[in-house]
């Protein structure tokens, strides 16, 4: 096995842990609804998870290790990556932003103003602000 080839086993892996890491939040309340699992799907493909690895990943969620970010900056970056995504795929709509909600309190965000949290996070984005401009603008919020 030559070194790039483990580098893109560990990048594949991270990606897989990380997509199991949402839909476990999206299992929270005991089922995937049609919204939340369309926006899997989309995720899916975007992170290049074969379908059938996602529809194992779906299956057996709980074996992969929750990975969640450990600072403040990864936490900000995966809710970039992901807000570029919902607004990408020009999801709006109530239903999606709380999927969206919910995959941030896993991240770490706090419950008490994830919601404004995600809405300040899909307005930098639509206003299509690079990852440093979103960075420096979601910590001048509290955490």
């Amino acid at each position: 096995m030559s070194f790039s080839d483990l580098f893109d086993s560990g990048f594949k892996r991270r990606n897989e842990d990380h997509f199991a890491s949402i839909v476990r939040v999206a299992m929270d309340d005991g089922i995937i609804s049609d919204d939340e699992r369309a926006f899997l799907e989309r995720l899916a493909k975007r992170l290049d998870i074969s379908e059938g690895d996602f529809k194992l990943i779906l299956k057996n969620y709980q074996s992969h290790p929750i990975n969640p970010p450990t600072s403040y900056d990864r936490r900000l970056e995966r809710l970039y990556d992901l807000s570029r995504m919902v607004h990408v795929d020009h999801i709006q709509g109530e239903k999606e932003e709380l999927v969206l909600q919910k995959i941030a309190i896993g991240l770490g965000f706090s419950t008490e103003n994830v919601k404004y949290i995600v809405n300040k996070a899909l307005t930098l984005v639509s206003n299509g602000v690079d990852l440093d401009t979103f960075t420096a603008e979601m910590k001048t919020m509290n955490r």
